[in-house]
Formats: structure tokens, C-alpha cells, sequence
């Protein structure tokens, strides 16, 4: 029998996925929850354990890990008389690794710890490429005694693990993170298109671009995007549209004026507008070459 905890993984999307694969290579016995029957029949395939509802899932964990998409999801799989809280034993681990509101991951460790359950907010950059090759940087908030006692499970999913601060402080870093490659992705797109419009060898120009000052993993990890025009979703602009809500409001909140955030945020809700939510982020490219006159 492993010494290791039993985890309980609820939230088997892009991310979550082969997260929870890692973790049951790393020897971990994994029981995942999800709304998907594939995405179940996926983690049994790995060697993981698909439950029947939430409170399968986490009756007998010793650590719950839940990656959604948004704060709404995090207090619907939280909450209630199915939700984690009331049916997670106590003295367990939550680590919850979605993108949400500091303000939600200080709330659900409040409520959590009437229920004696232990909460870090721990999300995660780094794509579904970093998650599949298990290079995540995770950035987490809570007690510092919760975060040593996680520290192997993060170990298993990423490559770059801090504890930022008490609870809520990933979170916050996450949304510093959003702004970043929000930035980054929409420089590199405007990039794109000044130097195909000028005619130079687009491969070339990003690889030597990439090799100096201007280099980015956001330009490593998008290169073949831009330059294939295959905006496949890793990270949707969907997503990348609430994170910038997110980081916007929590700018404001505490007196931080984000001057390029905020365009950046609005050209991103302009690309969601016109259909393209469902598309990755480096589909900024897109947005770029409409206001260049392009037909796409």
C-alpha cells in the first residue's frame, strides 16, 4: 500500500486532465469527477478511478484539488449538500489550482475551516503544454504548514512552486500573471503583422526576435501559432477574458492603475465580441490584423 494521499481531482478539463495524469504517474491514487463522461473514461485509461458524483470523489481523500474555469464553478463544486465542504472529511486538504477571485479563495478558507478543512489557493501558468509536460509554475496562498504538506503533490504538476502569502495571494499573482502574457501576446501579434506587412521572412525574424531582449516563453510557446494561423484552444480567450475582469477589478480595489492592462483587456473582450472566445489567446493575432485591414 502507498504512504502517499489518496487525492480526490474534480475538474478534468484541458488542464485538469493531464494534471491528474501526472499525478497517477507519480504514484498517487487519484479518484477525478468531471461533468464529462470522456474525460472519466481518460483518467481510468491512465490509471486514475472516475466517481459518480463530488462527494464520491472526496468522501475518503485526503486531498481535494479542483480546477474549473471560474469563480461560480469553484462555489458550485464548494458548496452546498453535494458540494466538497459537507462531504469532504475533516482535517482534509482543499487545494483548489482554478483562476479565480482573490476575494472567492479567501471565502471558501473561511468557510472551510468551520468544516476543519484546510484550503491553499494554488493556480497554475504555463498552458496545457506545461501541464502535460509537468512545468507549471504554481503560485500559492495560505499557511505555510499546508504548503510544505502539498509541496510533493506540486512538485509532480510543476517546475516554478512559491507560497506568495495567505490565502488569496495566488490568486493575485495569477491575475499579475494574466495581465503579463495578455500583454506580451498582444505585442507579439502586433509584431506579427508589422512584419509580414513589411515583407520579411516571418520565421526568421521571430526566431532571431526570440533570441534576444524581446524573447518570451509567451513567444516560445506561440510562435507556431501565429505563424500556422492555428489558434486550437490551450488557454480560450473566454478564459482570458474573465482573468482580465479579474485583474482589473482587483487593480482598482486596491489603487493600481493599469493603463496598457486595460486596453489589452478591452481588445481582448473586442476579439470575444466577434465570435472568437472559443479560440486560443494568441488569437489576439486576429483582432491585430482586423484593425490592419485584413479579412479573417
Amino acid at each position: 500500500m502507498s504512504n502517499l494521499p489518496k487525492i480526490a481531482w474534480i475538474g478534468l478539463g484541458i488542464m485538469g486532465s493531464p494534471m491528474s495524469e501526472n499525478l497517477v504517474k507519480a504514484g498517487y491514487a487519484v479518484t477525478g469527477y468531471t461533468l464529462e463522461q470522456d474525460k472519466l473514461d481518460r483518467l481510468a485509461a491512465a490509471g486514475g478511478t472516475a466517481a459518480g458524483s463530488i462527494a464520491e470523489a472526496v468522501r475518503d481523500a485526503d486531498v481535494v484539488i479542483t480546477m474549473v474555469p471560474a469563480s461560480p464553478h469553484v462555489e458550485a463544486i464548494a458548496y452546498g449538500p453535494d458540494g466538497i465542504l459537507e462531504n469532504a472529511r475533516s482535517g482534509a486538504l482543499l487545494i483548489d489550482m482554478s483562476s479565480i477571485t482573490p476575494q472567492t479563495s479567501v471565502d471558501l478558507a473561511a468557510a472551510a475551516k468551520d468544516k476543519g478543512i484546510r484550503v491553499l489557493d494554488a493556480p497554475v501558468s504555463g498552458g496545457e503544454a506545461g501541464a502535460v509536460e509537468a512545468v507549471l509554475s504554481i503560485m500559492v496562498g495560505g499557511d505555510r504548514a499546508d504548503f510544505d504538506e502539498a509541496e510533493p503533490i506540486f512538485e509532480a504538476l510543476g517546475k516554478t512552486i512559491a507560497l506568495c502569502g495567505p490565502h488569496g495571494s495566488g490568486q493575485t499573482v495569477k491575475a499579475a500573471n494574466q495581465l503579463i502574457v495578455a500583454v506580451n501576446i498582444q505585442a507579439c501579434a502586433e509584431a506579427v503583422v508589422f512584419l509580414e506587412k513589411s515583407g520579411v521572412d516571418l520565421r526568421a525574424a521571430l526566431d532571431v526576435l526570440n533570441g534576444g531582449l524581446a524573447g518570451s516563453t509567451v513567444l516560445t510557446r506561440k510562435k507556431d501559432n501565429f505563424l500556422a494561423r492555428d489558434f486550437k484552444p490551450g488557454f480560450r480567450i473566454d478564459l482570458h477574458h474573465k482573468d482580465m475582469g479579474i485583474v482589473t477589478d482587483a487593480a482598482r480595489n486596491v489603487g493600481a492603475a493599469l493603463p496598457v492592462g486595460a486596453v489589452v483587456a478591452q481588445l481582448v473582450a473586442s476579439l470575444r465580441a466577434q465570435g472568437d472566445g472559443g479560440l486560443d489567446h494568441s488569437a489576439l493575432l486576429r483582432a491585430v490584423e482586423r484593425l490592419s485591414g485584413a479579412q479573417v
